[in-house]
């Protein structure tokens, strides 16, 4: 079908800001160790119901296993338990628009460790999404607004994007091992994650029952639940349809447009009076993003 890849581009990325606006409520309810964990064990759960569906191959060696689990380890566990503190502090549209420097860090660390080529382009493309991101962080507060940035935000939304691009080199290495579906791989970096992270927060006692909590907040529930299938599952299945029907760079970048769909949702959820510079600021950090995955 003509454009298919382009709208599942862009589909998914409009799916990827209301779940960040729906875990931001989440995180706030619950925290973010126990949202994390709970909604890996939602999205892993849907995601083998896919493959056993469709039966999708899971072969994959040791070596693939190993990386994949090392990234989910970076990335989601450290990059997303990041990410969803930020929620708490800073909302989504700043959490985001922070987020948004992933890319370039997966592009300087494939140079560091992969020997990637970095072209003039991507760098230019890098600079210009950290100028637009330091027109946001800097611009005149917006009056009315829910959230505002402060240090700890900006902290965890940094870690979040060095986390998931780190975690990504990883994924991306265990792909050099030979054929790998997608969503296999994803199970595996969700699977060997939330085990993980289940294991320390019990022995930390970070985590509470699940039953028990959503039995006595049902809100917080449905919430989990609802991100978990807009995000991680139809945000996850719809990015890989998109990179099936077109090419990488266009597909990653009409993915990116995140931070600008989150303006309006803000504004709708938050009732945020949003100022012209944060959306100028968050339009030219869009752009880098563009100008490092088309080059």
């Amino acid at each position: 079908m003509l454009f298919i890849g382009e709208i599942s581009a862009l589909v998914a990325a409009f799916l990827w800001s209301n779940s960040s606006i729906v875990f931001t409520a989440a995180a706030i309810r619950i925290g973010s160790i126990q949202l994390n964990i709970d909604r890996m064990l939602l999205a892993a759960f849907y995601l083998i119901i896919v493959i056993l569906i469709f039966q999708i191959d899971i072969s994959l060696s040791f070596s693939q296993f190993f990386l994949l689990a090392v990234s989910g380890i970076i990335g989601l566990i450290i990059g997303d338990t990041a990410i969803f503190k930020s929620f708490a502090e800073i909302g989504p549209r700043f959490t985001m628009l922070f987020y948004s420097l992933n890319p370039a860090i997966a592009a300087l660390f494939s140079w560091i460790i992969l020997d990637e080529k970095l072209s003039r382009n991507g760098i230019i493309g890098m600079f210009i999404t950290i100028v637009g991101i330091a027109i946001v962080a800097l611009a005149k507060k917006d009056n009315g607004s829910k959230f505002s940035i402060n240090s700890k935000g900006v902290f965890y939304g940094i870690m979040s994007a060095v986390g998931q691009g780190v975690g990504l080199v990883f994924a991306k290495m265990a792909y050099s091992y030979g054929n790998l579906h997608s969503l296999t791989a994803t199970v595996v970096r969700i699977s060997s994650s939330v085990i993980v992270m289940l294991i320390i927060s019990l022995i930390i006692k970070r985590y509470n029952n699940p039953i028990k909590l959503y039995r006595n907040d049902v809100k917080s529930f449905k919430l989990v639940a609802l991100g978990s299938v807009i995000g991680p599952f139809l945000g996850i299945t719809l990015s890989f349809v998109a990179l099936e029907h077109t090419s990488v760079g266009i597909a990653a970048t009409l993915m990116s447009t995140t931070p600008i769909m989150l303006i309006p949702l803000s504004k709708y959820y938050y009732k945020e009076n949003i100022h012209i510079s944060s959306i100028v600021g968050t339009v030219i950090a869009v752009l880098g993003i563009a100008l490092l995955f088309l080059v």
